[in-house]
C-alpha cells in the first residue's frame, strides 16, 4: 500500500482517484465474466466451437480493458482531450473503411478485421466524440467568438452519417441523445432545444420511412403479429421463468434457444438463472456509478471537465437503459450491448476507455483559493536624528 507521503505517480493516482467509482466499474467487469459463463456456452456449441470459447475470449479481453481503464485514469484533463482528438481521427478513418472492407453481419457493415480480431470502430468513436463536443461547447461558453456550437454540429453530422451508412441506427440514436444532452447542459436556449427536438423527430420519422430494417423493428414492436419477435418473446419467457431467485447457475433452459444470449440478451439470461433480485442489484450498481459520476460533474467548476464527465456518464447510463429496456420489450430492438456485461472485445475495451477518462476527470485536484493571500510588506523606517 502506498503511503500518503509517497510522491510517486502511482501513489498520487491512488490517493486521488475515486475508489468507489473504480470499485463499481471493476465489479461490473467481473460480473460480465460470471454471466458469460451462464449465457455463452450454448451459443458456442451451436456454432461448433468449444463450450467456453466466448468465456475465454471475454476473460482475455478483460486484461487489456483493465489496463486501458487504469492507464486512462492517470491522464491529465489536457491529455484526455489530446487522446480523444487522436482517437476520433483514427475512428473516422476506420468508419469509412468499414463501409468498403468491413465484415457484413446481418446486412450491416460495422466491423473490420485488425490482427485477427473483429473491431467495431463506432465503439471507440463515441467516447472521443463526447470529449470533443464537451471541449467545443466549453470553449464557446468562455469565448463567444469561438464557433464551438457550429463545429459540434458538423462533427455530429459526420458521425451520424457514417453510422447510418453502416447502417447502425441504435448507435446513431445513442450519439444523438448524448449530443443533445451536452447542448442542454451547456446552457443552450430553449429555442435551440425546441429546434433540435423537432429535427430529431424528423430524423426518426425519416429513418422509419426510408430504412427498411428500422421500419420492420418499429412495426414489430407496435404490432408483434406483423413480424418475427422470437428473440424478444424468448427473453421475456426467460425473465418470467427465473422469478425472484432464479432457476440456479447453469439451470437455465431458454438461453439454449436464444440466438444472442451472450450479447444483446445477457440481461434475460441473468434473470432466468439468478433471478430478478440479481438484476436489481446489477441495476443498482449501474445507477450508483452513473449518479456518482454526475455528482462529480455537478460540483466541478471547470466547464470542460463538467461537460465531459456528465456526457460520458450519460452515454454509459443511456446505453445500459436501452439494453435492459429491449430485454423487457419496452422499446424496439437496437442491437445495443450492456456495458461491461455483454460479450464483445470492442465494447469492453471502449467502455473501459470511457470510464478511465471519467476516473481521470474526477480525480481530486487542489482547488484555487477564493481569497487572495494577504501579502505583508515591511516598510523600512528611517531613523530619526534626536538632534533635529
Amino acid at each position: 500500500m502506498a503511503s500518503r507521503v509517497d510522491r510517486s505517480a502511482f501513489s498520487e493516482w491512488l490517493w486521488t482517484v475515486d475508489h468507489l467509482l473504480l470499485a463499481g466499474f471493476v465489479t461490473l467487469m467481473l460480473g460480465g465474466i460470471v454471466l458469460s459463463f451462464a449465457g455463452s456456452p450454448p451459443v458456442a456449441e451451436r456454432l461448433g466451437l468449444d463450450s467456453y470459447f466466448f468465456v475465454k475470449r471475454q476473460a482475455l479481453f478483460l486484461v487489456p480493458a483493465l489496463g486501458v481503464m487504469l492507464g486512462a485514469s492517470m491522464l491529465s484533463p489536457r491529455m484526455v482531450r489530446r487522446v480523444a482528438l487522436v482517437l476520433f481521427g483514427m475512428g473516422l478513418v476506420a468508419l469509412v473503411l468499414t463501409l468498403f472492407t468491413g465484415v457484413e453481419v446481418k446486412g450491416a457493415r460495422r466491423w473490420i478485421d485488425v490482427l485477427g480480431f473483429s473491431v467495431q470502430p463506432s465503439e471507440f468513436v463515441k467516447p472521443a466524440f463526447v470529449v470533443l463536443i464537451a471541449f467545443l461547447l466549453s470553449e464557446a461558453g468562455k469565448r463567444p467568438e469561438v464557433p464551438g456550437r457550429l463545429f459540434s454540429i458538423l462533427l455530429f453530422v459526420m458521425v451520424a452519417a457514417l453510422l447510418v451508412a453502416q447502417p447502425d441506427f441504435g448507435q446513431t440514436m445513442l450519439v444523438l441523445i448524448v449530443w443533445a444532452a451536452l447542448f442542454f447542459m451547456a446552457g443552450l436556449s430553449w429555442v435551440w432545444i425546441g429546434a433540435l427536438g423537432i429535427l430529431g423527430m424528423l430524423g426518426m420519422a425519416s429513418a422509419y420511412m426510408l430504412l427498411p430494417h428500422v421500419t420492420a423493428r418499429i412495426n414489430r414492436f407496435l404490432d408483434p403479429s406483423s413480424g418475427d419477435t422470437y428473440q424478444v418473446d424468448t427473453a421475456l419467457e426467460a425473465i418470467v421463468q427465473g422469478g425472484w431467485l432464479g432457476r440456479g447457475p447453469g439451470e437455465g433452459t431458454v438461453k439454449r434457444i436464444l440466438p444472442d444470449s451472450h450479447t444483446d440478451f445477457i440481461f434475460a439470461v441473468a434473470a432466468e438463472e439468478f433471478g430478478i433480485i440479481l438484476c436489481l442489484v446489477l441495476l443498482a450498481i449501474i445507477a450508483f456509478v452513473v449518479l456518482r459520476g454526475l455528482g462529480h460533474a455537478r460540483r466541478e467548476p471547470d466547464p470542460f471537465m463538467r461537460l465531459a464527465t456528465a456526457g460520458l456518464m450519460v452515454m454509459f447510463g443511456i446505453q445500459s437503459a436501452i439494453n435492459m429496456a429491449v430485454n423487457l420489450n419496452m422499446m424496439p430492438a437496437k442491437g445495443m450491448t450492456l456495458p461491461f456485461i455483454s460479450y464483445g472485445g470492442s465494447s469492453m475495451v471502449a467502455v473501459a476507455l470511457s470510464m478511465g477518462m471519467v476516473l481521470a476527470l474526477t480525480r481530486r485536484r487542489p482547488r484555487p483559493s477564493r481569497t487572495a493571500p494577504v501579502v505583508v510588506r515591511r516598510v523600512a523606517r528611517t531613523p530619526v536624528d534626536p538632534a533635529k
